[in-house]
């Protein structure tokens, strides 16, 4: 079975930085979402919040049928949504949405000018939100005698194996989880050590996440 690949969202669920070009003040807003309605309903909230300023541009992109929508909001065409966007896809970034606010200072920052701001201030929202690397891990049920913990626990590190939660009864049961597809190699080793009277199980699958930048 292929394994499904790994993604980037945004670390924190929402997080925000700001800066001034040329008396032009700029909101950089970033939100972890997970479906369209969710990304709607952050640029509806922040629009009705931000009423005052001149322009409240967006960029979302969702893993989910890989969507991509942005809009200028009034800036010209192709000069903050989409460089907006252009920041997003080059982190990888996805189930994410930036929703950028000016108040204008009165100097007109020109075409180029106003790419650059929107660039920036799609950065600095990701940078203020930082980036988290979700990856398919295997969660694993392994069951041994009281005088066979010890080995297990240190072989499991081994196999990039955490302990999620340990169930003292007649037995042991540990809840472990693993990068998916090493399963195999787990068993063969857990085989060895207690002449094949331990084995883990997979009960499920799942995203899990851990952060990069």
């Amino acid at each position: 079975m292929a394994l499904e690949k790994d993604y980037l969202i945004p670390y924190l669920d929402f997080a925000e930085d700001s800066f001034v070009e040329k008396r032009s003040k700029f909101y950089g807003r970033l939100w972890h979402v997970e479906s369209a309605d969710e990304a709607v309903a952050r640029i509806k909230e922040c629009r009705e919040k931000y009423w005052d300023a001149t322009h409240n541009c967006y960029a979302y992109i969702l893993r989910e049928g890989n969507t991509m929508r942005y809009s200028d909001d009034g800036e010209p065409g192709g000069t903050a949504g989409m460089p907006m966007l252009e920041v997003l896809r080059h982190e990888g970034l996805v189930d994410v949405c930036c929703v950028v606010t000016r108040y204008f200072g009165g100097i007109l920052l020109g075409t180029g000018g106003l790419v650059r701001a929107y660039t920036e201030g799609a950065k600095i929202a990701v940078a203020a939100a930082g980036v988290e690397r979700m990856s398919l891990y295997s969660v694993l049920l392994i069951a041994c005698g009281y005088n066979q913990l010890g080995a297990v626990q240190q072989l499991l590190p081994r196999y990039d194996c955490r302990i999620e939660a340990t169930d003292y009864g007649a037995d042991v049961t540990l809840t472990v989880t693993q990068p998916a597809g090493r399963l195999d190699e787990l068993n063969l080793a857990l085989a060895e050590i207690s002449a094949g009277t331990i084995s883990a199980e997979e009960i499920e699958t799942k995203f899990m996440g851990r952060r990069e930048k």
